[in-house]
């Protein structure tokens, strides 16, 4: 047997031994509905309303369908929406909907997809629903990319949730203290120099880098036009590109610039304390990470301003789509045509990319309301990072070029958390161009690609 052929009937064993070790235990329906993290009936007090489910993998994104259902059912009274919306952990949510879909049965009419296995859906002909009608009329008003994620043969199946512009999050506190002004820093030279300040002059590193996650790397080869697939499906992970950055990133280490993220990644309890308490000066990530300031590292609050990432080259772009939910209507819902019109309601309207902003704090994919005074009303995010979030969008609003998703995406993932991050970063055993060459062949030996 090739090993393509084994890798796949490998991978697909592994999504119906994780569903069912699951808590839901099944493809939806009741069986998925026992093992939601958070079940909550949105609109229950409309008289006559047609039900519809509602599945996602992060429980605060509820919040965002309680405004959109009230706000409907205020305009639309003659057709009422009861939301059933259930949350459940990220790997069983995708893995019973990737079964209900291939099962045809027991799948939601809506659905939040994580942008990392959005491509596992489109594959072969489509179980989702395409939302042309409603996307082509207003396309000109949203950073298209985003949308482009999302798609397959010229329609449209995801809504996007955020733009996910990837941005420079800086302690102002501490690059003061190394007498830094982080308005000079647009360069990636300026950016290392400031970090050798920081270094020399205060506790602190000027980055801390991921070794279990991507978020240090992959929006910083993209911000450089390039990925680690091409736009035509070829796998470009060992490119010139994406060695230099690999370079660049573990000579910071090596000079004292950076230090590895305590817990491997962003989004660990170590790396909140780390930072919480002044750890490094500043971390390269898309805007939605707003929420884990807010969230988890209060001790920042008015420290911690947003500027754009610093370019690579003179005529270089200074940010980078990362990141990502797309929400679909899957061919298994009764009330189609309600559910796809009540998404568009949700996801393409100017107030509902309003409320991504006011309900979730997310960069809204719809670029015309950033300017607009609704955008400015006072919350935790202004006050926390003060009044300009959105100058620094709509300076790089035309710099955000989206991440190339496919099917093989999370055999590239598995190398560089498995392999390179921890023979380059951690072990020094592999140069970058070791590293990430001997990945691509790993990568093309698994997938055929």
């Amino acid at each position: 047997m090739k090993k393509s052929s084994l890798y796949i009937m490998l991978f697909s064993m592994l999504f119906v031994i994780l569903a069912a070790c699951g808590k839901g235990g099944g493809g939806g329906g009741s069986e998925g509905a026992e093992g939601a993290d958070k079940t909550a009936v949105i609109g229950s007090d409309a008289e006559d309303a047609t039900e519809l489910k509602f599945w996602t993998f992060q429980e605060v994104h509820i919040k965002f369908y309680e405004d959109a259902v009230k706000r409907w059912n205020e305009e639309f009274p003659d057709r009422p929406i009861k939301l059933k919306a259930e949350a459940y952990p990220y790997d069983n949510m995708h893995n019973n909907l990737l079964l209900a879909l291939q099962s045809g049965t027991g799948a939601p009419d809506i659905v939040d997809i994580e942008v990392g296995r959005f491509p596992n859906y489109l594959k072969g002909e489509p179980q989702l629903l395409p939302m042309n009608e409603y996307v082509e009329p207003v396309l000109d008003q949203f950073i298209e990319s985003r949308f482009d994620i999302y798609s397959k043969d010229g329609n449209y199946y995801g809504m996007p949730t955020h733009v996910g512009a990837t941005v420079a999050y800086y302690n102002k506190e501490i690059m003061d203290q190394a007498g830094v002004d982080i308005d000079s820093i647009v360069t990636w030279e300026d950016y290392v120099a400031a970090g050798k300040k920081v270094a020399e002059s205060t506790d602190s590193k000027m980055l801390a880098l991921e070794s279990m996650d991507w978020w240090s790397y992959w929006p910083l080869i993209k911000q450089q036009g390039s990925d680690f697939y091409d736009e035509n499906g070829e796998l470009t992970l060992a490119n010139e590109t994406n060695t230099k950055t690999l370079e660049s990133l573990n000579g910071l280490l090596k000079d004292g610039i950076a230090e590895l993220a305590p817990g491997g990644e962003y989004h660990a309890e170590e790396f909140y304390g780390y930072m919480n308490d002044g750890g490094a000066a500043s971390i390269l990530m898309p805007m939605w990470y707003m929420s884990r300031f807010t969230d988890y590292m209060p001790d920042l609050k008015g420290k911690m301003v947003i500027r754009p990432m610093p370019k690579w080259t003179e005529d270089g772009n200074r940010s980078a789509g990362a990141g990502g939910t797309g929400t679909a209507v899957t061919n298994q819902s009764e009330h189609p045509d309600l559910a796809k019109e009540f998404l568009a309601y949700a996801k393409l309207s100017e107030e509902g990319n309003i409320a991504l902003w006011e309900v979730l704090g997310f960069d809204p994919p719809m670029w015309t309301v950033w300017e607009s005074e609704a955008m400015k009303k006072d919350n935790i995010y202004y006050q926390y990072f003060g009044s300009d979030i959105f100058n620094t969008l709509v300076e790089v609003k035309d710099e955000i070029d989206s991440i190339n998703m496919n099917e093989n995406i999370p055999v590239v993932q598995e190398q560089l958390f498995t392999n390179v991050f921890n023979n380059v970063y951690r072990s020094q055993s592999q140069t970058p161009e070791e590293a990430l060459k001997e990945a691509a062949e790993a990568v093309k030996s698994n997938t055929g690609n």
